[in-house]
Parts: C-alpha cells; sequence; structure tokens
C-alpha cells in the first residue's frame, strides 16, 4: 500500500533491467559458438580483472602484431545491403578471396567486418518492440527471421557445413524469447534488451559468411566481437536509423588489446595461421561489426551504422595497412545522388572533410569512424562492391590548420581556374529549431550558458547553434524527435524571467533540414559564402539559420524539408559540381513549331554540354490532347516525341497535372516551354511564375491579352525573380524585344516604332505579280509554313495587332488589342464562315474563297506600282500621339520596307537618339526553323542566366 502504481512499475522496470544485465555477464545467454560464451570466460581468464581497469580511453594502444606478416593485414567493411541475398554473400566472398590473393606483391591477410543481413536489425527491433503488446507476434517475427538466414545459409554451404551454426541460430531464437517475454509485463524495454538483441544480426550474417568461404578451401574463422572489443559508453540504447552519432562510445584499448592477442595465439594458432606461407596463403577473418562489451562484460553495440567504426577499431588494433568500406556506391558522391543526379564520385578527401561530410548527414560514411584512422594515418577507400573495378574514393591526410591557411593568404575561388573550394554538399533531414529570444535583459553570459545547460542536462543532441549579438536571441537546430524535449527543457531554464517577461518567448519550428556545404578550400577562398546563399536565393529556398564551423570547412543552413532537394541541386550546380540543368517542359511539342523546337534542342545538347556546361533535360512534353511525364531525371531521350505520346505511358493533357510536375521538380531552373496557341494554357502563366517556373512563350493570348491581367502577371516575374520570355512572339529570332529593352535602359526614349512583322504578309506581297495571283502566293505561303494555323489571323491583320500590342507595351503604352486601328484584307463572310476543323481542311477551303479577292488585290498592286511603290503591310507605333495602326500601304523607295525580302521582318525604332536616321533591325523571320530558334535562344539566355547568377 505503500507504493503508488507507477513506482511500483518504475521498481520492475529497473528491477528487470539489472536482472537482464546480471543474467548476460552470467553466461545466461548461451554460447555463440562452442567453448566461448558473449562475455569469454576461457580468455577472461587469462586477462586482467576488466572491473579494475582504468576505464579512460588508453590513446597509445598496443598494436596487435599478429605473427608479424610480410604485408599488413587490410580491413574490409560490408554494409546490410551487400548481404542481403545469398548471391551477395558469394560476391562478397569471392572479393575477400580475391583481395587476399594481393596486388603483385604477395598475399595479405584479410579481415572482413560485416553488419547484418540486410533489413535484419529492423526485424530484430521489431521482435523487441512486438514483445511489449503481443509476445505471439514477437514469436512469429523472430521466427520469420531466424528462417530466412537459414535458409539463405542453406542456400551457401552443405549441411556439414551448415548444420552446426542452424543449431546455434535455433538456440540464440530461443535465448532471445527469454529475454524479451517479461516485456509485457514492465511495459517498457531497456537499452540492455535491445542492444542485446539486434546484435544477433551481426552474429548470423558473420557465421554465414564463414560457412561460405569454408567451401572455398581457404584459411578463414569468425570472431565474435563481442569477445574482443570492450568499449565505454556515455549513452545508451542503439540510437536513430541513420543517426551521425556513435553515442559518445569510445574503446578501451589496453583491455581489447590483449583480448585481440589472446585470441590469435590460441584459436588462431589452433587453425593453423601460424604455420601458412604468407606469400601465397593467408587467412581470411570475418568479424561482427556494430556489438562489443562494456568492461563489466555486458553486451552493448557501437549504436546505429556503427559497423564503420568496427572496422576501424579493429583495423587500428591490427595495425591495418588500409580499411575498405564496401559500399552500393562508387564511393562518397558530391551530393546524394538520389537527389541529385548530376553528382558524382569524389577522387580523394582528407579525414577532416569526411567527418564533417558525415556529420552533416552523408550517410556512405559513419563520423566516428574516421578517429582510429587519423590516429595511426590508416587510409580508407569507399568503393562499389557491384563496381569492385572502380576506385572509389581515397580518404587520407589533414587539412591544413587555420594558423597555417592566415599564413598561406586568401583569394576568391574563381580567379583559381579548375579548383573548386568545396568537396560536396550534404542535407540532415528532420530538424527542429529551438529559439530563445529577447533575453539580452539579462545581461553578461547567463543566457547562453543556461540554455546550452539545459540542452546538455536533457541529453539533447545540438547540431546547430547560433546567437544574435547581446544574446538577444539563440537558436540551436536538434534532431526533430529530440524537438519537443528540447522546447521544455528551455522552458523549464526560462520559467521565471518568462512569467516575469525578461525573455520573449521561446519557439519550436518543426519540418526542417539543414544543407550543408563541406572543403578545405573554403578556408582559403573568399567568396564561398556568397556563391551558396545567391544559389539558394535564386532557386527561391529560404534560409532560417546560418552557421559555420570554426573549422572554416562547412557552412550550414537551415531551410524547409520541403526545399531540401531544390537546395542541393542549386548549389551543386553553383560550384561547378556539375552541368548547369534546364528542366523544360514543352507544351505543343507535335506541331509544326513544336517538333522543330524539339530538334534543334536535342540536336544541341552535346555541344552545349561540352562547351558551355548546359544540359537542357526536357522532362514533360504534351500535345493538345496527350501528356508525357519522364520519370528519368535526364529528360526524355528522343526528340521523336509523336510516337510516343501514343503509347501507353502517355495519359490525358492536363494543365493542372503539368502545373503539379513542374511545381514538384526540385531542379531550381525550370522552365515552360509554351509553343501552342491556347488561351487556356496561357492563363496558367500567373500561377507558374509564382512558383518559381520560368516561361518562354510564342503564345501571344497572354503578351497581348488584357492590359490588366498582363500588368499582373508581369509583376510576378519581379516579385519571384523568374524570367518570362517572349521574344520569339514578335520577330521569331530577331532581337526585336531585346533591342528595345537596351535602348529604354540606356537611357533613350522611343518615339515611334514602325515596320513589317508578318512573314506571310511579306511573303505574299513580294510574290503577286501578273503570273501569281493573291490566292496563289498565300496558297505558298501557306505551303512553307509561313501562316497560322488559320490563315485568317494573317489576312485579317490580327497576328500583327498582336504583336503590336507587345511591342507598345515595352514602351509603357497602356493598349489593349481593341485599341490598335487594324486594316483587314478579308471581308465579313470569310472571316465569319465556318470551314470546319484541321488545319489543312480549313485553310483548303479559305484559299478557294481568296480567289474572290484577287482582282482587286491585283488593283491595288498594279496602282502602286503605277507610282513607283510596292504593297507592304506595315504598323506604325506612335507614343506621343498614343496610337497604333496596321494597315496596307504603298511605300515609296526611301522607306525601309521597299527592299523588305520575301521571308524577312523589319523594325525601325525613331528614338530621341536616333532622330536623321531610324535604328533598324532586319531578317529572315518566316518558319519554323526561325521561330524554333528564337525559342530556342530564349532558353540558352536563361540558362546562362542561371549560370551567371551561380558567379
Amino acid at each position: 500500500r505503500i507504493f503508488s502504481k507507477s513506482m511500483a512499475i518504475r521498481l520492475l522496470r529497473a528491477v528487470f533491467g539489472i536482472y537482464v544485465a546480471s543474467q548476460v555477464v552470467q553466461g545466461f545467454v548461451p554460447p555463440t559458438k562452442t567453448g566461448s560464451v558473449l562475455y569469454s570466460k576461457k580468455y577472461a581468464s587469462k586477462l586482467s580483472v576488466v572491473s579494475n581497469v582504468d576505464r579512460s580511453t588508453e590513446k597509445n594502444h598496443e598494436v596487435v602484431d599478429l605473427n608479424r606478416l610480410d604485408n599488413a593485414w587490410e580491413v574490409h567493411k560490408f554494409g546490410g545491403a551487400s548481404l542481403a541475398t545469398a548471391e551477395l554473400y558469394r560476391t562478397v566472398g569471392d572479393l575477400l578471396i580475391k583481395e587476399a590473393s594481393g596486388r603483385g606483391e604477395g598475399a595479405i591477410p584479410t579481415m572482413a567486418v560485416v553488419s547484418a543481413r540486410g533489413g535484419m536489425t529492423d526485424l530484430l527491433v521489431s521482435v523487441v518492440d512486438s514483445a511489449v503488446q503481443n509476445f505471439d507476434e514477437a514469436t512469429r517475427i523472430l521466427e520469420d527471421a531466424v528462417q530466412s538466414q537459414i535458409s539463405l545459409l542453406n542456400e551457401l554451404a552443405p549441411s556439414d557445413v551448415t548444420a552446426p551454426i542452424e543449431i546455434r541460430l535455433r538456440q540464440d531464437a530461443k535465448d532471445i524469447l527469454s529475454i524479451v517475454q517479461s516485456l509485457k509485463m514492465i511495459r517498457t524495454v531497456p537499452d540492455v534488451t535491445m542492444e542485446v538483441v539486434t546484435g544477433f544480426g551481426e552474429i548470423w550474417s558473420a557465421q554465414t559468411l564463414y560457412a561460405y568461404l569454408q567451401t572455398q578451401d581457404v584459411p578463414c574463422e569468425w570472431i565474435d566481437a563481442r569477445e574482443i572489443l570492450v568499449v565505454k559508453s556515455d549513452g545508451s540504447g542503439l540510437g536513430e536509423k541513420g543517426e551521425a552519432s556513435t553515442g559518445g562510445v569510445v574503446p578501451l584499448w589496453e583491455e581489447t588489446s590483449l583480448r585481440m592477442k589472446n585470441w590469435w595465439n590460441d584459436v588462431g594458432k589452433g587453425k593453423g595461421f601460424f604455420d601458412l606461407d604468407y606469400k601465397t596463403s593467408v587467412p581470411i577473418l570475418v568479424v561482427t561489426g556494430f556489438v562489443a562489451t562494456t568492461a563489466d562484460g555486458v553486451p552493448t553495440t557501437l549504436k546505429r551504422s556503427g559497423s564503420d567504426y568496427s572496422a576501424t577499431l579493429f583495423a587500428k588494433l591490427i595495425g591495418a595497412g588500409r580499411v575498405t568500406m564496401w559500399k552500393n556506391t562508387n564511393g562518397v558522391y558530391t551530393a546524394d545522388p538520389r537527389r541529385v543526379p548530376e553528382a558524382f564520385p569524389i577522387a580523394s578527401l582528407k579525414y577532416d572533410e569526411a567527418m564533417e561530410l558525415a556529420y552533416f548527414g552523408a550517410q556512405v560514411l559513419h563520423p566516428s569512424a574516421m578517429v582510429p584512422c587519423i590516429d595511426d594515418s590508416i587510409p580508407v577507400y569507399v568503393r562499389n562492391i557491384f563496381n569492385p573495378a572502380f576506385e572509389g574514393t581515397v580518404i587520407e591526410g589533414r587539412s591544413p590548420s587555420l594558423r597555417e591557411v592566415a599564413e598561406s593568404g586568401t583569394r576568391n575561388w574563381r580567379s583559381n581556374e579548375g579548383v573548386v573550394p568545396i568537396k560536396g554538399i550534404t542535407s540532415v533531414d528532420k530538424i527542429s529549431l529551438v529559439t530563445l529570444e529577447g533575453a539580452s535583459v539579462m545581461g553578461g553570459g547567463k543566457a547562453a550558458e543556461r540554455f546550452t545547460g539545459a540542452m546538455a542536462d536533457n541529453g539533447i543532441t545540438v547540431l546547430i547553434i547560433t546567437q544574435a549579438s547581446s544574446e538577444s536571441s539563440i537558436c540551436v537546430a536538434v534532431p526533430e524527435n529530440q524537438g519537443a524535449k528540447a522546447l521544455a527543457a528551455v522552458q523549464d531554464a526560462f520559467e521565471l524571467e518568462l512569467s516575469r517577461s525578461r525573455v520573449n518567448s521561446v519557439s519550436l519550428i518543426t519540418g526542417m533540414s539543414i544543407v550543408a556545404i563541406v572543403g578545405e578550400g573554403m578556408a582559403m577562398n573568399s567568396g564561398v559564402s556568397a556563391t551558396f546563399m545567391s544559389s539558394l536565393a535564386r532557386a527561391s529556398v529560404n534560409i532560417r539559420v546560418i552557421a559555420q564551423g570554426s573549422s572554416e570547412r562547412q557552412v550550414a543552413v537551415v531551410v524547409d524539408a520541403n526545399d531540401v532537394s531544390r537546395a542541393l541541386r542549386a548549389a551543386h550546380m553553383a560550384f561547378t559540381l556539375s552541368e548547369t540543368v534546364a528542366s523544360v517542359a514543352v507544351l505543343g511539342s507535335t506541331g509544326t513549331l513544336g517538333l522543330t523546337f524539339m530538334k534543334q534542342v536535342y540536336g544541341q545538347k552535346e555541344r552545349l554540354a561540352k562547351e558551355q556546361g548546359i544540359a537542357v533535360c526536357v522532362n514533360v512534353a504534351a500535345s493538345s490532347s496527350k501528356l508525357l511525364i519522364c520519370k528519368d531525371a535526364n529528360g526524355i531521350a528522343t526528340p521523336d516525341i509523336e510516337q510516343l505520346l501514343e503509347s501507353e505511358e502517355a495519359q490525358e493533357f492536363d494543365t493542372d497535372k503539368v502545373s503539379e510536375v513542374m511545381e514538384a521538380d526540385v531542379n531550381p531552373h525550370r522552365v515552360i516551354v509554351d509553343c501552342t496557341n491556347s488561351e487556356a494554357v496561357a492563363n496558367n502563366y500567373e500561377r507558374w511564375l509564382s512558383n518559381g517556373i520560368n516561361i518562354i512563350s510564342p503564345n501571344r493570348n497572354m503578351a497581348a491579352g488584357p492590359l490588366e491581367v498582363f500588368t499582373r502577371v508581369k509583376q510576378k516575374t519581379l516579385l519571384k525573380n523568374v524570367d518570362w520570355l517572349y521574344e520569339c512572339g514578335v520577330g521569331a529570332s530577331l532581337p526585336i524585344l531585346s533591342t528595345l529593352r537596351d535602348i529604354r535602359e540606356t537611357g533613350d526614349t522611343v518615339n515611334v516604332i514602325r515596320g513589317c512583322v508578318s512573314g506571310t504578309f511579306a511573303y505574299v506581297f513580294n510574290t503577286i505579280s501578273e503570273e501569281v495571283s493573291f490566292s496563289e502566293a498565300v496558297e505558298q505561303a501557306v505551303s512553307k509554313s509561313f501562316c497560322e494555323n488559320d490563315v485568317r489571323e494573317d489576312l485579317s491583320g490580327l497576328d500583327v495587332a498582336t504583336k503590336v500590342v507587345i511591342l507598345a507595351r515595352n514602351i509603357d503604352m497602356a493598349i489593349n488589342i481593341e485599341d490598335v486601328e487594324v486594316e483587314s484584307l478579308l471581308p465579313d463572310e470569310i472571316m465569319k464562315k465556318d470551314y470546319g476543323e484541321g488545319k489543312s481542311t480549313l485553310n483548303r477551303a479559305i484559299l478557294e474563297d481568296l480567289k474572290l479577292l484577287d482582282e482587286s488585290i491585283m488593283d491595288r498592286v498594279k496602282a502602286a506600282e503605277a507610282d513607283d511603290r510596292v504593297l507592304r503591310y506595315k504598323f506604325v507605333i506612335d507614343r506621343n500621339a498614343g496610337t497604333c495602326k496596321c494597315s496596307l500601304e504603298a511605300v515609296d523607295r526611301i522607306d525601309p520596307l521597299f527592299r523588305l525580302r520575301p521571308n524577312e521582318n523589319l523594325v525601325a525604332f525613331e528614338t530621341d537618339r536616333y532622330t536623321s536616321s531610324p535604328l533598324i533591325v532586319k531578317g529572315a523571320a518566316a518558319g519554323p526553323d526561325l521561330a524554333a530558334a528564337g525559342m530556342f535562344a530564349d532558353l540558352l539566355r536563361l540558362t546562362r542566366t542561371f549560370s551567371s547568377l551561380q558567379y
């Protein structure tokens, strides 16, 4: 009656934890192989009393000289992904045999450190977690896990090899159930229970690989690391999956070295390893990763992802010449290739750089793994088990100190051609920010001291800390699963100040991620942070926190989790670690203009990549009815899009779907090329620009649409720092709008713009003669693809009028299409007549009716010729008068339009500076080839902008 129910449960939990630990020490967990238990009594009798040794980490350990070999040992570490199937175990075994045969200078004694089979650790965690609620479910999961390992084992070796191992595995399963069967009663999982159970994955994996090696007739043995590796741990539990910390686990070198030496002199000698001719035959030792033993003899772990640490600890222990971490990638990459498809393997890293990358989330390496190798200058290689011929990444050497950097001086990194100051870009997901604001009134160092003290006292992992001047605010980035705990810790620490308003507030923001650039060159070069920050700004990534490490080897920012991939790609491109990639959607890709554009782009892809470092990836293509979305990061492989849009992969065209795909694209450089003449498509421009997507558009429905809408959309380009380019919508490939912009930006004032911007009219009125009628000339223009899909748009003057509106708006005239005085060459009967659907059918019917106009048009041609003039469809924009006009006029020889050729456009600018003679832009502009070239030029302008903003 004295104890409450909650107190009783806590007491039970404590007693159970002590019970499990004591049973483990006493050998309650049965032998993992004949003659040895988890805490090996056989070897312990030859050692000093473990509980009496100094438990601090000995810096000067004794290297265990294993038989004074000619070649130093080499350590190879294999993760779970490399050991997922029987075939992969064979691959690993064969690779070890090959590596042990040497590289031409004699055989190399080899040690393999292995993780649990892929997915096994998670299964064992599930066994423990399930036992709290449902012991039967835990039993089922465990049986499945053990049986899958045994099935794999039987695929690798005959029964005479596997039988004793299978017996041990089944006994292990019984022992695991004995440990977890009481968890339901105490309703919690002691850390020691979790660590004991999950360690069996490595025990089983090592024996499985050992079984295969026995079939290959090579000298081999397996080692339970819990019999050798003695550690001291400041933390408990496994840690989070992929967590960049070993939880304060440090080796006790003196005890560990003695155990390794005794094992070698006992088991190694007994296996005949002393009698081998090491020039031709060497032992292969398979060691369990991840697991170890405390100084009190209790099994423990090196925490999640700790097998890398196991490998380098054993490498230091035996004086290895090198360590190879076998992964499923070609080394350490410049960024996560799953998020940055352009990432590539790094040839070499310094230890310091590798540790920074690992700390900030590069899961290809474990951060603590570098420490033992740094002490003894052991190079670490990261190689691909599926591509062993590739050299991978080598990690060795130290970065220069800040004093050495200061003595050598700095310079802008762009001036050091070919040398990039950073080695990689990485990220840490699931981050929370805890911020204390308005603490400056407390004065001194009290706020910072109490804030960081609260973090330390509550076991909070602080990844980044920043502080404003006078301690007015302090912010830390912590793992998301510790965010609420960190918030409560700070609130408790400043409870009195918060109640008296001496501190403004304490807040928690979740859903954040860290993005960091890493490289020793950052300390020696200026402009690195500027390049990093500007690349994120261009990608519309908002930065919440900025921090630079005191080593000056990394700069980290905290951003919204949804922006991480875009930030990584933007930074990767900014430092020319990859090509500048434009992610492009082409709408109207099966029309004449769209197909021509696609062929031009694909025809120049290789040259652009080689000469300009630009990659254009068309990821979305659409016709008026079908939509193709490419899931390959390299984009659609062929410009022959028509066939692909008829395949099963294509879906119904939907502008909302296009918007969703482009908005979700993590590439910071996104472009939609609108080759349609659709008003419905143009109505999406505002949404696309608002979401940071650039637009290239010969479609004039928006640029010449209602002035109010045009103005609103145009403002989005300024607010969102994106571009809407429609140069090609006025004069195809002629630089008309860009010339106009240059005139105005240099301070000149445009008074009049005149000329001809219709390829159809230029051709028709250069072709009409006694032999060629008006209708025949128009028919020729249609056959040359000079006209719009409906030729009435050209002949009515509507095509020219929309271009005039665009030009007028670019000199700040508030003009709508209704404000343009337009002369149409077509009577109302033809304009209003329903000619059916289909471009060819429609235009063929219209051309038949145009014959009615042949005589009247020819009369006007002859009248002009009689006056030594020629007919031209001319536009005039008079800014001062506020008028715009398009009409068919007879021009004399002094008019620039007199010599206009059949496929040309001409625009003349009369300005305050160009008074006596106008500035003229003239050239070929008719036909899909030139129109597509104008669009391509706009795209290249954008990509050059993307690249230049990285400088």
